[in-house]
């Protein structure tokens, strides 16, 4: 099986990487990453670097990385002729709902012409009748429920009401991909993730970013007055339902027009146990006592600041999963104090 993995230095991409070359045998891995500044490349090469020793551990399995950006058509378009995936799953994108306020032009070289792209090579992976890409999985985002009042999110909700440029483009993806699913007959499926979080992950997530302001004795700001809940899923229950929706393709079939059925699915992956921001940062707090990143003696209210709701951001994420486990049998369940101790236990032996 041959699998092109973009964002593969990412913090989803770089996970699901190692745990294809732990689980599936004689795997063929093709990886592309723009490692670009956004946030600290020292973490993406940390994450690179894991990649590494995994595939020597398993030589059966084949990775190769190539350092380029989803948004050179010409690039991905010679990948796609050389390497001919069997599966692709697209996780390169420029994330963050702040920084779309502030950089937006980012947003749309990644998450729109680089997603046009990818179709587009996907597209003409059956030319000449070739057999091609047989299944599409490409990154969603809760954020597109953007100021949906009915919780928790269903994937079956009117999603027309984004609030920040982020979001727009994620929808926009999921837009993109039915059109080809319609006109192409391209097996596609959209994942809205909810708030991932994890050893190594991205460092502009609350948590990542109250650690590093906490050491720094700095002050953290916890938006709506703390009356903000996230549905926060850890990496590895992430990974997991990737790993088992990648392998069970959306079915192609015709109409009775004769015309393609579009094979086209979306599925949230979310914990569907939203966490209260305050408690959150409590749970964290404790953890990083515990881990040793902080003094036992530290003080957390002089350091904590309730401040109002900022633009693009919403009060509360839910996933509604009850479609993923109906088809594919899995629900993500990891605690938030264990994900949060995983990755204490990973900052304390990565900066300290």
């Amino acid at each position: 099986m041959k699998i092109f993995v973009t964002g593969a230095a990412g913090f989803i991409g770089a996970n699901l990487v190692m745990q294809l070359l732990k689980r599936e045998k004689a795997v063929d891995i093709l990886g592309i990453d723009s490692l670009n500044d956004y946030y600290d490349p020292a973490i993406k090469d940390f994450r690179l670097a894991e990649i590494e020793k995994i595939a020597t551990e398993h030589p059966d399995s084949k990775w190769r990385f190539v350092k380029g950006n989803i948004a050179d058509k010409a690039l991905i378009d010679s990948l796609f002729s050389e390497f001919k995936p069997d599966i692709v799953v697209n996780l390169a994108a420029q994330a963050g709902v702040r920084y779309s306020i502030t950089n937006p032009d980012a947003y749309v070289e990644s998450n729109l012409i680089g997603f046009y792209n990818i179709l587009e090579a996907c597209r003409h992976s059956y030319d000449n009748g070739a057999d091609g890409v047989k299944h599409l999985v490409y990154a969603s985002s809760s954020s597109v429920y953007g100021s949906n009042k009915k919780v928790p999110y269903s994937t079956d909700d009117k999603v027309d009401n984004p609030v920040s440029l982020y979001a727009a483009t994620k929808k926009s993806n999921e837009l993109m991909a039915h059109a080809y699913s319609k006109l192409y007959n391209t097996p596609s499926t959209g994942l809205r993730f909810f708030t991932v979080y994890g050893p190594a992950g991205r460092p502009d997530m609350a948590y990542f970013g109250f650690t590093d302001k906490l050491l720094k004795d700095e002050t953290i700001k916890i938006f709506n007055y703390g009356n903000c809940k996230r549905d926060f899923t850890y990496i590895d229950d992430i990974v997991e339902g990737v790993i088992r929706v990648m392998n069970k393709a959306p079915e192609r079939k015709n109409g009775e027009d004769g015309l393609p059925i579009p094979p086209y699915a979306v599925y949230n992956i979310g914990n569907s146990n939203p966490e209260n921001l305050l408690d959150f940062v409590q749970i964290l707090q404790e953890e990083l006592i515990a881990a040793e990143v902080l003094p036992e003696d530290y003080d957390f209210e002089a350091h904590k600041e309730l401040v109002p709701m900022q633009p693009g951001d919403v009060p509360v994420t839910y996933a509604d999963t009850s479609a993923l486990e109906r088809d594919f049998g899995f629900h993500p369940s990891t605690p938030l104090r264990k994900g949060l101790r995983n990755f204490a236990r990973w900052y304390k032996q990565f900066y300290q």
